[in-house]
This record gives C-alpha cells, sequence and structure tokens, in this order.
C-alpha cells in the first residue's frame, strides 16, 4: 500500500506524538475507556501539571485524544475507536500491561446515586451502555458535548414503560446527553429523558432514594425488572 500525498507526515507526526514516554503512559492508561482530568495524568505520566497541558494539548492536536468539560474540571479520553486499536496493536508489540482502574468512590455511593436529577455511578452507566447497544439512543458529537438521541426502537420501548417522549422533548431542556460519571468515569445518562427514568423507577419502587445522601439502593423487585426489562443483570 502506497501512503497517498501528505499521509506520510501525518502518519510520522502522529507517531511522534505516541513516541513520547510521558505521553505514551498517558495514552496508554486512557485504553480502559474512562476519562480522566489532567492532573491525574500528570500523576500517571510522572509529570508537572502544566507540563501535562502541553502533551495533552499535542494529542487532542493529533486526533489521539477529546477533552469534555463538565463543570469545573475538563476530562480527557481516547478520541475513539481507531485509537484504541493502535495502541492495543503497539501495545502488543511492546509486551505491555494496563493497570486496572480503581475508583476511590464509597461503595454505597459508587453502585448507584443521583446526578442531580438522574442515575448515576455503575448502574447508570451501565443503563446507558444497554440503552446503546438495544438500539433506543443514538449518538453525536457536538460542541457542548455528546448529545444522544432516541431513535425510532427506543421511542416505542420508553413509550411501552410509559414515558411520553413528545413530552419529555418539549422541556425547556436538554433532552439527552451523555453525562461523565466521576465515579465509573464513563458516561452516564443525562437530561430530560434521564430525569424521566429516574422518575420511573422511584415510582415504580425500582430504586429506592436515600434521604440522608445521594445514595439509591436498589431493590429486589427493582433488579427483577431491570433484567427483564433490559437484560442488565446486577
Amino acid at each position: 500500500m502506497i501512503a497517498t500525498p501528505g499521509t506520510d507526515l501525518a502518519l510520522s507526526e502522529i507517531a511522534a506524538a505516541i513516541a513520547e514516554p510521558a505521553r505514551a503512559r498517558m495514552l496508554c492508561c486512557l485504553l480502559d475507556g474512562r476519562a480522566r482530568t489532567s492532573t491525574e495524568l500528570a500523576v500517571i505520566a510522572g509529570v508537572t501539571p502544566s507540563t501535562a497541558s502541553v502533551h495533552l494539548q499535542r494529542l487532542k492536536t493529533h486526533g489521539l485524544t477529546r477533552v469534555l468539560a463538565q463543570g469545573k474540571h475538563r476530562y480527557y479520553s481516547l478520541e475513539g475507536a481507531d485509537v484504541a486499536m493502535a495502541l492495543e496493536a503497539l501495545n502488543v508489540l511492546a509486551g505491555g500491561t494496563r493497570t486496572a482502574f480503581v475508583p476511590s468512590t464509597p461503595s454505597g455511593l459508587r453502585l448507584a446515586r443521583t446526578c442531580y436529577d438522574h442515575i448515576a455511578g455503575t448502574l447508570g452507566v451501565s443503563l446507558h451502555d444497554r440503552f446503546q447497544a438495544l438500539g433506543w439512543l443514538s449518538s453525536e458529537s457536538r460542541p457542548n458535548g455528546y448529545s444522544r438521541d432516541v431513535t425510532p426502537r427506543g421511542e416505542m420501548a420508553f413509550a411501552a414503560l410509559g414515558i411520553d417522549i413528545e413530552k419529555t422533548r418539549a422541556l425547556r431542556r436538554r433532552f439527552a446527553y451523555a453525562c461523565l460519571d466521576w465515579s465509573e468515569r464513563r458516561p452516564h445518562l443525562g437530561g430530560a429523558l434521564a430525569a424521566a427514568i429516574l422518575n420511573l423507577a422511584l415510582k415504580r419502587k425500582w430504586l429506592l432514594q436515600d434521604l440522608d445522601s445521594r445514595a439509591l439502593r436498589i431493590t429486589a423487585f427493582g433488579k427483577r425488572e431491570i433484567a427483564t426489562r433490559f437484560g442488565l443483570h446486577l
């Protein structure tokens, strides 16, 4: 295969961006699919925060990472599956291994909790993934984050659950988007649709809300319903 004009230069620039040890450590760390802050990546890379910012800007410039601003934090993740596949191949050649991500979130909050008015934690992330796997949600990358929309199949499925999609979409707020989960570092579902799902789960006693914290408890009935309706076993 002969490289097209300019491709060889772009390839060499991408290779150079990966080749620096600190940047390589950052990229390999992100292979687990979880986003991290520049401060966390600085620690992993063994560099100062200011140096990490320079490295991350170069990785972003060459299309290796993306950044999502959420609140006062900026989270970095790999740009996509193609980047992950390339890094995995290089990791195999290098004979490397990855350190598993270990969240520091208290167990009572990690499994299920509220994030404003929607479900977060392991449950929230799992539901988001499951809705996409079932073909109920579609994705679209936008400057202000990663929006989600409901597919025709999803409209029927959510309607069967008792969620009025047309009414939910008409509310004066974002309909659905990927909200980065601070314990799992992967997205759960946010927006009006996610709020409707939490309201439904609480109303049907799938979840019980802790009055003294943001923690949510999954009931035995809720586990059965979530398994039956979504194929998600907790």
